[in-house]
Protein backbone atom coordinates (compact mmCIF):
# COMPACT_ATOMS: atom_id res chain seq x y z
CA UNK A 1 0.00 0.00 0.00
CA UNK A 2 3.18 2.38 1.09
CA UNK A 3 4.69 1.68 -2.59
CA UNK A 4 1.15 3.00 -4.21
CA UNK A 5 0.92 5.80 -2.56
CA UNK A 6 4.52 6.93 -3.74
CA UNK A 7 4.08 5.63 -7.00
CA UNK A 8 0.49 8.03 -7.22
CA UNK A 9 2.34 11.30 -5.51
CA UNK A 10 5.59 10.60 -8.11
CA UNK A 11 2.98 10.60 -11.19
CA UNK A 12 1.36 13.72 -9.51
CA UNK A 13 4.58 15.36 -9.77
CA UNK A 14 5.34 13.90 -13.02
CA UNK A 15 2.12 15.83 -14.62
CA UNK A 16 2.83 18.85 -12.53
CA UNK A 17 6.41 19.14 -13.86
CA UNK A 18 4.97 18.79 -17.33
CA UNK A 19 2.61 21.16 -17.15
CA UNK A 20 4.88 23.54 -15.35
CA UNK A 21 7.26 23.31 -18.29
CA UNK A 22 5.29 24.01 -21.18
CA UNK A 23 3.81 27.21 -19.15
CA UNK A 24 7.57 28.04 -18.70
CA UNK A 25 8.64 27.45 -22.66
CA UNK A 26 5.52 29.76 -23.47
CA UNK A 27 4.71 27.80 -27.32
CA UNK A 28 1.74 27.75 -28.97
CA UNK A 29 2.20 24.33 -30.16
CA UNK A 30 2.90 22.93 -26.84
CA UNK A 31 -0.06 24.29 -24.32
CA UNK A 32 0.01 23.22 -20.67
CA UNK A 33 -2.54 20.40 -21.43
CA UNK A 34 0.05 18.33 -23.78
CA UNK A 35 2.80 19.07 -21.22
CA UNK A 36 0.79 17.25 -18.46
CA UNK A 37 -0.06 14.64 -20.93
CA UNK A 38 3.49 14.04 -21.79
CA UNK A 39 4.32 14.11 -17.74
CA UNK A 40 1.92 11.43 -17.37
CA UNK A 41 2.67 9.55 -19.90
CA UNK A 42 6.67 10.16 -19.02
CA UNK A 43 5.57 8.86 -15.37
CA UNK A 44 3.74 5.58 -16.05
CA UNK A 45 7.17 4.71 -17.85
CA UNK A 46 9.43 5.33 -15.03
CA UNK A 47 6.63 3.52 -12.74
CA UNK A 48 6.60 0.38 -14.99
CA UNK A 49 10.42 0.47 -15.82
CA UNK A 50 11.03 0.41 -11.77
CA UNK A 51 8.38 -2.52 -11.45
CA UNK A 52 10.35 -4.48 -14.60
CA UNK A 53 13.87 -3.67 -12.83
CA UNK A 54 12.79 -5.09 -9.32
CA UNK A 55 11.41 -8.12 -10.94
CA UNK A 56 14.39 -8.80 -12.91
CA UNK A 57 16.95 -11.49 -12.12
CA UNK A 58 20.53 -9.77 -11.24
CA UNK A 59 22.47 -11.64 -14.30
CA UNK A 60 19.33 -10.44 -16.96
CA UNK A 61 20.20 -6.73 -15.01
CA UNK A 62 23.16 -6.60 -15.24
CA UNK A 63 23.51 -7.42 -18.88
CA UNK A 64 20.79 -4.94 -19.53
CA UNK A 65 23.02 -2.18 -18.08
CA UNK A 66 25.69 -3.36 -20.65
CA UNK A 67 23.74 -3.29 -23.24
CA UNK A 68 22.63 0.17 -22.81
CA UNK A 69 26.63 1.37 -22.00
CA UNK A 70 27.29 -0.17 -25.43
CA UNK A 71 24.22 1.27 -27.10
CA UNK A 72 26.02 4.97 -25.65
CA UNK A 73 29.38 4.34 -26.74
CA UNK A 74 28.60 3.32 -30.47
CA UNK A 75 26.30 6.30 -30.98
CA UNK A 76 28.42 7.95 -29.43
CA UNK A 77 31.34 7.03 -32.36
CA UNK A 78 28.79 7.71 -35.00
CA UNK A 79 27.86 11.27 -33.98
CA UNK A 80 31.90 11.74 -33.74
CA UNK A 81 32.13 9.64 -37.29
CA UNK A 82 29.75 11.78 -39.08
CA UNK A 83 30.03 15.50 -39.33
CA UNK A 84 26.67 16.27 -40.18
CA UNK A 85 25.40 15.24 -37.05
CA UNK A 86 27.75 18.11 -35.66
CA UNK A 87 25.09 20.57 -36.67
CA UNK A 88 22.34 22.36 -34.38
CA UNK A 89 19.04 22.10 -36.65
CA UNK A 90 15.55 20.49 -36.05
CA UNK A 91 16.28 17.55 -37.69
CA UNK A 92 19.76 16.63 -36.02
CA UNK A 93 18.31 17.66 -32.66
CA UNK A 94 16.02 14.76 -33.11
CA UNK A 95 18.56 12.12 -35.14
CA UNK A 96 20.66 12.30 -32.01
CA UNK A 97 18.71 11.28 -29.35
CA UNK A 98 16.43 8.77 -32.01
CA UNK A 99 19.92 7.50 -32.20
CA UNK A 100 21.24 7.21 -28.42
CA UNK A 101 17.93 5.38 -27.87
CA UNK A 102 17.90 2.90 -30.69
CA UNK A 103 21.20 1.67 -30.38
CA UNK A 104 21.10 1.16 -26.66
CA UNK A 105 17.65 -0.84 -27.22
CA UNK A 106 19.39 -3.08 -29.68
CA UNK A 107 22.30 -3.19 -27.32
CA UNK A 108 19.87 -4.42 -24.46
CA UNK A 109 18.21 -6.73 -26.44
CA UNK A 110 21.70 -8.37 -27.81
CA UNK A 111 23.30 -8.59 -24.96
CA UNK A 112 20.18 -10.00 -22.61
CA UNK A 113 19.56 -12.83 -24.68
CA UNK A 114 23.54 -13.99 -24.54
CA UNK A 115 23.31 -13.45 -21.12
CA UNK A 116 23.83 -17.35 -20.45
CA UNK A 117 27.57 -17.38 -22.56
CA UNK A 118 28.95 -14.00 -20.60
CA UNK A 119 30.44 -14.37 -17.13
CA UNK A 120 30.46 -11.46 -14.90
CA UNK A 121 32.53 -12.45 -12.55
CA UNK A 122 35.96 -13.21 -11.40
CA UNK A 123 37.63 -16.90 -11.41
CA UNK A 124 37.63 -15.98 -7.66
CA UNK A 125 34.44 -14.77 -7.39
CA UNK A 126 32.95 -17.99 -9.35
CA UNK A 127 34.72 -20.19 -7.37
CA UNK A 128 32.94 -18.51 -4.30
CA UNK A 129 29.57 -18.33 -6.30
CA UNK A 130 29.97 -22.31 -6.62
CA UNK A 131 31.21 -23.20 -3.11
CA UNK A 132 27.90 -21.11 -2.24
CA UNK A 133 26.13 -23.46 -4.62
CA UNK A 134 27.29 -26.46 -2.86
CA UNK A 135 25.62 -25.23 0.56
CA UNK A 136 22.25 -25.73 -1.62
CA UNK A 137 19.22 -27.93 -0.19
CA UNK A 138 16.58 -29.23 -2.25
CA UNK A 139 13.84 -30.43 -0.04
CA UNK A 140 11.94 -33.26 -1.42
CA UNK A 141 8.36 -33.73 -0.88
CA UNK A 142 8.81 -36.56 1.18
CA UNK A 143 11.41 -35.02 3.31
CA UNK A 144 8.45 -32.07 3.89
CA UNK A 145 5.96 -34.75 5.20
CA UNK A 146 8.44 -36.82 7.63
CA UNK A 147 8.09 -33.21 9.62
CA UNK A 148 11.40 -34.48 11.13
CA UNK A 149 13.77 -31.94 8.84
CA UNK A 150 12.47 -28.80 10.94
CA UNK A 151 14.02 -30.32 14.55
CA UNK A 152 17.06 -30.99 12.94
CA UNK A 153 17.31 -27.51 11.35
CA UNK A 154 16.31 -26.11 14.99
CA UNK A 155 19.29 -28.09 16.00
CA UNK A 156 21.98 -26.39 14.33
CA UNK A 157 22.96 -29.81 12.01
CA UNK A 158 22.17 -28.33 8.54
CA UNK A 159 23.55 -25.21 7.25
CA UNK A 160 23.20 -23.42 4.21
CA UNK A 161 20.05 -22.42 2.37
CA UNK A 162 17.21 -24.55 1.57
CA UNK A 163 15.45 -24.70 -1.45
CA UNK A 164 12.00 -25.63 -1.96
CA UNK A 165 10.84 -25.48 -5.88
CA UNK A 166 7.26 -24.47 -6.83
CA UNK A 167 6.49 -28.16 -8.47
CA UNK A 168 7.55 -30.08 -5.32
CA UNK A 169 5.10 -27.26 -3.65
CA UNK A 170 2.25 -28.27 -6.25
CA UNK A 171 2.76 -32.12 -4.89
CA UNK A 172 2.58 -31.15 -1.84
CA UNK A 173 -1.13 -29.00 -1.97
CA UNK A 174 -2.36 -31.91 -4.16
CA UNK A 175 -1.46 -34.44 -1.49
CA UNK A 176 -3.20 -31.71 1.18
CA UNK A 177 -6.42 -31.47 -1.18
CA UNK A 178 -6.39 -35.50 -1.52
CA UNK A 179 -10.00 -37.30 -0.72
CA UNK A 180 -8.09 -39.81 1.08
CA UNK A 181 -7.93 -38.43 4.93
CA UNK A 182 -4.32 -40.26 5.32
CA UNK A 183 -2.85 -38.36 2.65
CA UNK A 184 -4.71 -35.11 3.15
CA UNK A 185 -3.80 -35.46 6.70
CA UNK A 186 0.01 -35.36 5.62
CA UNK A 187 0.01 -33.22 2.99
CA UNK A 188 -1.12 -30.18 5.71
CA UNK A 189 1.65 -31.88 8.11
CA UNK A 190 4.00 -30.92 5.62
CA UNK A 191 2.71 -27.72 4.79
CA UNK A 192 2.77 -26.79 8.56
CA UNK A 193 6.33 -28.15 8.49
CA UNK A 194 7.11 -25.79 5.86
CA UNK A 195 5.49 -22.34 7.68
CA UNK A 196 7.83 -23.61 10.39
CA UNK A 197 10.78 -23.67 8.41
CA UNK A 198 10.06 -20.15 6.78
CA UNK A 199 9.84 -18.77 10.47
CA UNK A 200 12.93 -20.04 12.16
CA UNK A 201 15.87 -17.44 11.98
CA UNK A 202 18.58 -19.50 11.86
CA UNK A 203 18.30 -20.43 8.58
CA UNK A 204 17.13 -19.38 5.00
CA UNK A 205 14.58 -20.80 2.93
CA UNK A 206 14.05 -19.71 -1.19
CA UNK A 207 10.79 -21.11 -3.15
CA UNK A 208 12.52 -21.37 -6.16
CA UNK A 209 9.93 -20.48 -9.19
CA UNK A 210 11.18 -23.13 -11.89
CA UNK A 211 9.33 -25.81 -13.21
CA UNK A 212 11.36 -28.37 -16.37
CA UNK A 213 8.01 -28.69 -18.87
CA UNK A 214 9.87 -31.33 -20.63
CA UNK A 215 9.74 -33.52 -17.53
CA UNK A 216 6.85 -35.56 -16.31
CA UNK A 217 7.20 -36.52 -12.83
CA UNK A 218 8.80 -34.73 -9.84
CA UNK A 219 11.98 -36.91 -8.98
CA UNK A 220 12.91 -36.30 -12.56
CA UNK A 221 12.15 -32.27 -12.01
CA UNK A 222 14.61 -32.92 -8.50
CA UNK A 223 17.61 -34.53 -10.52
CA UNK A 224 18.04 -31.64 -13.02
CA UNK A 225 17.28 -28.74 -10.37
CA UNK A 226 19.75 -30.36 -8.87
CA UNK A 227 22.10 -30.51 -11.93
CA UNK A 228 22.14 -26.98 -12.55
CA UNK A 229 22.12 -25.72 -8.86
CA UNK A 230 24.68 -28.04 -8.15
CA UNK A 231 22.50 -28.51 -5.31
CA UNK A 232 22.23 -31.79 -2.78
CA UNK A 233 18.74 -33.61 -2.42
CA UNK A 234 17.01 -34.01 1.04
CA UNK A 235 14.77 -36.97 0.72
CA UNK A 236 13.53 -39.80 2.44
CA UNK A 237 12.70 -41.37 -0.97
CA UNK A 238 14.41 -44.66 -1.44
CA UNK A 239 14.45 -44.83 -5.39
CA UNK A 240 15.17 -41.38 -5.89
CA UNK A 241 17.91 -41.76 -3.42
CA UNK A 242 19.43 -44.90 -5.89
CA UNK A 243 18.84 -42.75 -9.00
CA UNK A 244 20.58 -39.73 -7.77
CA UNK A 245 23.36 -42.05 -6.89
CA UNK A 246 23.36 -43.57 -10.26
CA UNK A 247 23.67 -39.51 -11.44
CA UNK A 248 26.18 -39.05 -9.22
CA UNK A 249 23.99 -36.26 -7.48
CA UNK A 250 24.87 -35.55 -3.54
CA UNK A 251 21.98 -36.98 -1.43
CA UNK A 252 20.99 -36.33 2.38
CA UNK A 253 18.72 -39.15 3.56
CA UNK A 254 16.59 -38.85 6.24
CA UNK A 255 16.48 -42.59 7.17
CA UNK A 256 20.17 -42.80 6.87
CA UNK A 257 20.94 -40.47 9.19
CA UNK A 258 17.93 -41.31 11.78
CA UNK A 259 20.04 -44.78 11.54
CA UNK A 260 23.26 -43.60 12.13
CA UNK A 261 21.92 -41.62 15.45
CA UNK A 262 20.56 -44.52 16.64
CA UNK A 263 22.28 -46.38 19.45
CA UNK A 264 24.58 -49.41 19.00
CA UNK A 265 22.80 -52.85 20.25
CA UNK A 266 25.76 -55.53 20.47
CA UNK A 267 24.57 -59.07 20.50
CA UNK A 268 24.64 -60.08 23.92
CA UNK A 269 22.91 -57.17 25.31
CA UNK A 270 20.10 -57.50 27.62
CA UNK A 271 17.09 -55.61 27.10
CA UNK A 272 13.46 -54.62 28.32
CA UNK A 273 10.74 -54.31 25.86
CA UNK A 274 6.91 -54.79 25.02
CA UNK A 275 5.83 -57.22 23.25
CA UNK A 276 3.10 -55.33 20.56
CA UNK A 277 1.95 -58.19 17.96
CA UNK A 278 2.67 -61.40 16.56
CA UNK A 279 5.80 -61.41 13.87
CA UNK A 280 5.48 -63.11 10.36
CA UNK A 281 7.05 -66.40 11.07
CA UNK A 282 5.94 -69.07 13.93
CA UNK A 283 5.40 -67.90 17.08
CA UNK A 284 6.90 -64.93 16.94
CA UNK A 285 6.03 -61.44 18.77
CA UNK A 286 7.34 -57.99 17.62
CA UNK A 287 8.27 -55.56 19.74
CA UNK A 288 9.60 -51.91 18.79
CA UNK A 289 12.37 -49.01 20.58
CA UNK A 290 11.77 -45.72 21.02
CA UNK A 291 13.22 -44.60 18.11
CA UNK A 292 11.11 -47.18 15.99
CA UNK A 293 13.47 -49.52 15.77
CA UNK A 294 11.69 -53.41 15.30
CA UNK A 295 12.43 -56.36 17.66
CA UNK A 296 11.86 -59.80 17.03
CA UNK A 297 11.41 -62.39 19.59
CA UNK A 298 11.30 -65.54 19.28
CA UNK A 299 8.62 -67.40 21.06
CA UNK A 300 6.90 -64.31 21.70
CA UNK A 301 3.92 -64.99 20.95
CA UNK A 302 2.96 -66.36 24.36
CA UNK A 303 3.77 -62.69 25.83
CA UNK A 304 1.67 -60.66 24.02
CA UNK A 305 1.11 -57.38 25.94
CA UNK A 306 3.72 -58.33 28.53
CA UNK A 307 7.33 -56.65 29.10
CA UNK A 308 10.05 -59.09 29.21
CA UNK A 309 13.39 -59.25 29.15
CA UNK A 310 15.02 -60.28 26.29
CA UNK A 311 18.58 -60.92 25.03
CA UNK A 312 19.62 -59.83 21.56
CA UNK A 313 21.31 -62.51 19.38
CA UNK A 314 21.71 -60.51 16.19
CA UNK A 315 21.10 -57.38 14.49
CA UNK A 316 20.22 -57.00 10.70
CA UNK A 317 21.24 -53.14 9.50
CA UNK A 318 20.06 -52.75 5.90
CA UNK A 319 19.50 -49.58 3.71
CA UNK A 320 15.70 -49.41 4.94
CA UNK A 321 16.45 -49.70 8.65
CA UNK A 322 17.68 -52.01 11.05
CA UNK A 323 16.12 -54.75 12.73
CA UNK A 324 17.18 -57.17 16.18
CA UNK A 325 16.62 -60.71 16.80
CA UNK A 326 16.50 -61.79 20.32
CA UNK A 327 14.50 -64.28 22.37
CA UNK A 328 13.87 -64.78 26.27
CA UNK A 329 16.86 -64.24 28.76
CA UNK A 330 16.22 -67.43 30.67
CA UNK A 331 15.92 -68.95 27.38
CA UNK A 332 19.21 -67.81 26.06
CA UNK A 333 21.93 -69.92 25.98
Amino acid sequence: MGYFIFRAIFMMLCIAAGYGLSVQIGLEAFPPVTGAIIGFFTGVFIVALELGLSRAKTKALIAGIIGIVLGLIIANLIVHTFPFLYGTSVLVAIVRPVLAVLLCYLGIMVVVRRRDELSFSTPFLKWTEEEGKSHFKILDTSVIIDGRIADICESGFVEGILIIPRFVLAELQGIADSSDTLKRNRGRRGLDVLKKLQKSKQFKVVIQDVDFPELNTVDAKLLKLSKTLNAKIFTNDYNLNKVADLDNIKVLNMNELANALKPVVLPGEVMKVKVIKEGKEFNQGVAYLDDGTMIVIEEGKSRLGQTVEIVVTSVLQTSAGRMIFGRFRNEYR
